[in-house]
């Protein structure tokens, strides 16, 4: 594979990076149609990224997508035995629009789900996986972790009607305090309860350090204090390893609570400032789409990393060697061998083609060259 490098594109290094990973943990792939019945995705409209679905109508009347997100699919084509967990990676092409470019785009997206007898384990291996999706993009990284119930009891101590609580809800993904008191103020709710919301949120930062704050920021709720204990117990299992010191637990991260549970993620890379890598625990989509398993994945952004390019990448090719018609044909194919065999790329031309970006600009001259140009 290494021989290949020098023409794979970022996203698709990373995609051959990732894809391996996964297999070491017992994966297996998952492959589906580029189709699916619209009826899908507009069911579970609120659990896609976006909500714009490509769509068509088939042959036999039935309308048809282009399908937008792959774990809808594989649950929709899965089934439930008792005990067993079913572990897949997908490499598909989804469509939808970008989050880069902010236009329908075909884009090649990675993921796992870890389906079923759902436990402590299952979630720390996914975290696990998660984080070090994130290593292999780049050492510059940080898995942001939240658990729902944490922060579901939270707000539900305020006992605030429901548009309140969407809108507090909406303030805490925004790490919006002065929001929540604003909220909690116009609606009469418990100052002092909306202050430990409050707490809760700002609290920031690694395991070791975060946890002693939640146990004594929850010590007087018995169902927080039992989430606090689940999220110590999943960030514990990950050790002393390279994925548990990009781990951060950060409560702003929330996802839709009539779809996900539990633990909630989102992983960061330097250099894009939005979330690469999303995922979490979905056991309430699994029960909307009848089935009565546990699941948890994540899913790998690739348009994004589009912005992550090498020094390489700078460039369109190393050389350009120019030449005439009236120029010796063969000391220019030996030029031209000479330097891909040396590992650079090379473009024989007799112009300079419009914008394209060279590292040196060289002029067959006889037997040999002489430098015109060069970019560091």
């Amino acid at each position: 594979m290494e021989k290949f490098d020098s023409v794979l594109k970022y996203e698709e290094k990373a995609i051959f990076g990732l894809r391996a990973l996964y297999r070491k943990f017992g994966y297996t792939q998952y492959k589906m149609s580029k189709f699916e019945e619209y009826e899908l995705y507009v069911r579970n409209k609120d659990f896609l990224v976006s909500d714009n679905v490509i769509t068509f109508t088939d042959t036999n009347g039935r309308l048809m997508a282009l399908k937008p997100d792959v774990t809808l699919s594989i649950i929709k084509n899965g089934s439930d035995a008792d005990g067993v967990v079913q572990k897949v990676y997908y490499n598909e092409n989804v469509y939808r629009v970008s989050r880069g470019s902010h236009q329908y785009k075909e884009i090649m997206q990675v993921g796992l789900e870890c389906i079923g007898a759902i436990d402590s384990y299952c979630i720390s291996e996914v975290l696990g996986l998660a984080a070090e999706s994130l290593l292999a993009v780049t050492e510059e990284c940080v898995l942001d972790v939240s658990h729902l119930g944490i922060v579901s009891a939270c707000i539900d101590r305020l006992n605030p009607d429901e548009e309140t609580r969407a809108a507090i809800l909406k303030c805490v993904g925004e790490k919006n305090t002065h929001g929540i008191l604003s909220l909690c103020r116009e609606d009469g709710l418990d100052e002092e309860k909306a202050l430990s919301l409050v707490s809760l949120i700002s609290t920031y930062g690694a395991a070791d350090t975060v946890l002693p704050q939640l146990r004594a920021l929850c010590a007087e709720d018995a169902a927080a204090l039992a989430c606090v204990e689940e999220l110590a117990q999943v960030v514990g299992a990950l050790g002393n390893t390279r994925a548990s010191e990009v781990v951060r637990i950060d409560f702003s991260v929330t996802s839709d609570m009539n779809y996900y549970n539990g633990i909630v993620f989102r992983g960061f890379v330097r250099g894009i400032p939005t979330g690469i890598l999303s995922g979490g625990q979905y056991d309430k989509l699994m029960a909307k789409m009848g089935r009565k398993s546990g699941a948890i994945g994540f899913a790998v952004y690739l348009d994004l990393l589009e912005r992550l390019e090498d020094d390489d990448a700078k460039f369109d090719v190393d050389t350009v060697i120019l030449y005439t018609v009236d120029d010796d044909m063969d000391a220019l194919r030996g030029t031209v061998r000479m330097l891909t065999d040396a590992g650079q790329t090379v473009m024989a031309q007799k112009a300079v083609p419009e914008k394209l970006r060279y590292k040196q600009l060289l002029r067959l001259c006889g037997k040999g060259v002489e430098i015109v140009e060069t970019h560091a």
